[in-house]
């Protein structure tokens, strides 16, 4: 099984902090002055301009900085996937299901084949998902695309920073084209790149509806208690109506540990990730918990994570328990295989379903007057897998947040449960409302 993990990675001390309400992410301040008390010769300055490099997470900055003053050892060649055996042939099963293998602390977990990835993750991998031709045709279209990309624009103390990637939104239709663009947000502002979905991109469409829906019959077949959907989890057909396409230009450009936004998907939101070109690391993590005294545990060191592998052509299904239970990233690399056709880029199409129950029309508006966002509580025990919703106006450059928080509710098919009564300015309130 050791042949499987990697060495140990740098360890971040973190002071244990007052758990915050109800949103209990770490504060900006609060990250810097983590990185100060560990760095204490480095000038804030430049701590500060590597956490914004790692998209705030504070491991991935302690990970950057120590790996520069003690550069790690040449590492071995690791095996290619298709000389790895399989996971489950060399493991102890419960039942007539694999046994889940916890990651030891500081670990990484390497995945290669499809039945490991669905044994130890909530995700299932279809490789070769595509023909080869029609994933290469797919993959020129899109790298021809990737010019028109941009890089999401977010506020991060007091400055305005861009992600470590760039992206864009394709739409079918003109009506979803004018709703992406003067109706939904994305972290506080409109989106500006909404782009006509391209003739592949369509072609390809129906496949990856039939695949992901397929996927997550036979999930609630054979992994959920009872053959039953989780709780939340909507009983209808998954139809994708929004494809968010990605481009990962060299081993560098990645994305930090975070859940995908659950504020037009609703609960127990169901993700196809199609990826063409390099194979890069999609790494996981359980989110862990507040301990019981209240104390925020260690995230980046409380357990190990594990890398699924993804080449190209390969469809990766997130299912309904993914975005509340699990974080995700894209790790940046030292080095990367190139690709015949893409070189040294990875394209990435993630397929959403945005509900109509839950479109900017029927959603609360926070006091400052923009579209709240839709998130979970993932670490409070006490409050532990609630939804609320929450003004994230902080985030958009050039304002502020109002601190709008009300608590949401959904029946047992995550249909959104609304009040009778009506706020000040005519948007729903749910029920136990609550407003600080």
């Amino acid at each position: 099984m050791d042949h499987y993990i990697t060495k140990k990675r740098p360890r971040a001390h973190t002071p244990p902090t007052q758990a915050a309400a109800p949103p209990e992410e770490e504060s900006t301040d609060i990250k810097l002055a983590q990185l100060v008390s560990l760095f204490p010769a480095l000038p804030q300055e430049t701590l500060l301009d590597i956490l914004v490099s790692s998209n705030g997470s504070v491991e991935a900055a302690t990970a950057t900085l120590s790996s520069a003053q003690h550069p790690p050892r040449p590492k071995r060649k690791r095996p290619a996937p298709a000389q790895q055996t399989s996971l489950t042939s060399h493991i102890q099963t419960s039942g007539s299901h694999p046994r889940q293998i916890q990651p030891r602390r500081g670990k990484t977990l390497h995945l290669y084949a499809a039945e490991d990835v669905a044994a130890q993750t909530p995700c299932t991998l279809i490789p070769n998902f595509l023909p080869a031709g029609q994933a290469d045709a797919l993959l020129a279209e899109l790298l021809g695309e990737s010019g028109y990309f941009s890089r999401y624009r977010f506020q991060l103390f007091e400055r305005t920073v861009e992600s470590p990637h760039s992206a864009c939104v394709y739409v079918s239709t003109p009506e979803e084209y004018r709703q992406h663009t003067s109706e939904y947000t994305y972290g506080g502002t409109y989106r500006s790149n909404v782009r006509q979905i391209t003739p592949h991109m369509k072609a390809v469409s129906g496949a990856v509806q039939s695949a992901v829906n397929e996927a997550v019959r036979r999930r609630i077949e054979t992994v959920y208690p009872g053959g039953q959907k989780l709780k939340y989890q909507s009983p209808r057909e998954w139809v994708p109506n929004a494809a968010f396409v990605n481009c990962y230009d060299g081993p560098a450009e990645s994305v930090g540990y975070h859940s995908d936004e659950l504020t037009y998907l609703g609960p127990r939101a169901i993700i196809g990730s199609l990826s063409l070109g390099v194979e890069r690391e999609f790494r996981v993590r359980r989110i862990v918990p507040d301990d019981e005294t209240g104390q925020k545990q260690s995230r980046g060191d409380a357990q190990g994570q594990i890398s699924i592998h993804l080449p190209h052509n390969s469809l990766l299904v997130m299912h309904a328990e993914m975005q509340e239970e699990w974080k995700h990233a894209i790790a940046p690399a030292q080095t990367v295989s190139p690709h015949p056709l893409s070189g040294n880029r990875r394209i990435n199409i993630t397929y959403r379903w945005y509900r109509d129950s839950l479109h900017p029309r029927n959603t609360p508006r926070c006091r400052c007057g923009m579209h709240a966002i839709l998130r979970c509580v993932q670490r409070k025990r006490e409050t532990r897998g609630r939804y609320m919703w929450m003004c994230y106006a902080g985030f958009a450059p050039g304002k502020k947040s109002c601190g709008f928080f009300q608590w949401a509710e959904f029946d047992d098919d995550g249909e959104p449960v609304w009040d009778r009564e009506q706020s000040d300015d005519g948007a729903p309130m749910l029920k136990n409302f609550v407003d600080n």
